[in-house]
């Protein structure tokens, strides 16, 4: 065998007092040498460090030979290291002086903004990809569980609608109850200047049942469900249960992904009309509060501020928002690698692409509502 290849090791003798230092001192090896010189306390003035029978020596090396040097040196004794070849010499040297000076690693320079904006570009675009292709596997299975109804799980659909409907009620209706607040106080503000009290109904109205309304309750399930789903799918993952699912058979897709998006589908448009009546009650209260508009005369006024066609259309918006919130959420979750700080990052991406989904979903419908002339 390569005598450079002889594992590192220090021999003391005690006496002329010094400690032999033999065999290959590459990084690989230097593990059980280094606890050895740890441990090395010699109670001797002097000390003779032999390196003639050293084979070979790297960087590695030679940094724990020069931290074995500066230690003794700092305890007060007198170090002598003879037998280096020159060339370890110079390595030790070198390593000596940047250890002496401190002086921190060059940071690697940043790269071109050009570059940056590419390489944000084509980091983005993969991202996008590998959703929509999230989104065709989930829709295929969708589809096969639509030709296969028993395939669907009745339960996990039920808990979701308990999990992400019911009990998201009370902080969905205080949010909502408190828009409607906020909305008829600054436009009575506006309105009573010019004696048209009673056109707070249609600000309130047509604004939480067209716009509002769905946005605050998608942005609100999205911060609340969503991550729900992001942090548990990567869990899963981190524990390999995911794994273990598809191992004994068990589509993922069909056991985690798809109850969801159903059951969210379903709780969302729910949501929104529940979101819709509290956020006009809050309006009624302010109207009542600080307008002098009395809530049958609130009332009597809706049908007449609002067509059909605007609550349909805020309502018609939330089960696109809510296949967009699940479909982030779960695809997140499948990203997930490592451990915990993985999946709180993926988390955090997952409530950020959501609600930023949600509002150009948004902004989508009202350009083409507009078009349509709705």
């Amino acid at each position: 065998m390569s005598t450079s290849r002889e594992p590192p090791a220090i021999e003391w003798i005690p006496e002329r007092a010094a400690l032999r230092l033999t065999g290959a001192w590459l990084t690989p090896n230097l593990a059980r040498v280094e606890r050895e010189l740890v441990a090395f306390a010699p109670a001797v003035p002097q000390v003779r460090l032999e390196a003639d029978a050293l084979t070979a020596l790297d960087t590695a090396g030679a940094m724990l030979l020069q931290r074995l040097r500066s230690r003794l040196e700092r305890q007060g004794k007198g170090v002598e290291l003879v037998g280096l070849a020159p060339h370890q010499w110079a390595l030790l040297d070198l390593i000596a002086a940047r250890l002496a000076a401190g002086e921190p690693v060059a940071p690697l320079p940043a790269p071109p903004a050009l570059e940056q904006i590419g390489r944000a570009a084509a980091a983005a675009a993969r991202e996008g990809l590998a959703m929509m292709s999230f989104l065709g596997v989930s829709a295929l299975a969708l589809l096969g569980a639509l030709r296969r109804p028993a395939r669907l799980r009745g339960r996990a659909i039920l808990a979701v609608l308990q999990n992400d409907g019911v009990r998201a009620m009370p902080v969905l209706g205080m949010l909502s109850f408190l828009l409607g607040v906020v909305i008829a106080y600054q436009a009575g503000i506006q309105l009573r200047l010019y004696g048209g009290n009673l056109y707070v109904v249609d600000l309130v109205s047509l604004t939480v049942l067209r716009e509002l309304g769905p946005l605050m309750t998608a942005i609100v399930v999205a911060g609340r469900s969503g991550s729900a789903y992001t942090a548990q799918i990567g869990t899963m993952q981190v524990t390999e249960e995911i794994d273990a699912l598809r191992s004994i058979g068990v589509s993922p897709m069909e056991l985690l992904v798809l109850p969801k998006v159903i059951g969210l589908v379903i709780a969302l448009p729910l949501l929104t009309v529940f979101a819709d009546v509290v956020a006009v009650f809050g309006g009624m209260v302010m109207a009542e509060a600080m307008l002098d508009v009395r809530f049958d005369t609130f009332l009597a006024r809706i049908p007449e501020a609002v067509y059909p066609s605007s609550f349909f259309t805020g309502v018609g918006k939330a089960p696109v928002f809510a296949a967009v919130i699940a479909t982030v959420g779960c695809y997140q979750g499948f990203q997930v690698r490592g451990g915990a700080d993985s999946v709180g990052r993926h988390t955090t991406t997952s409530v950020v692409q959501a609600i930023v989904l949600v509002i150009v979903a948004d902004a989508a419908f009202s350009v083409v509502f507009s078009w349509l002339g709705i």
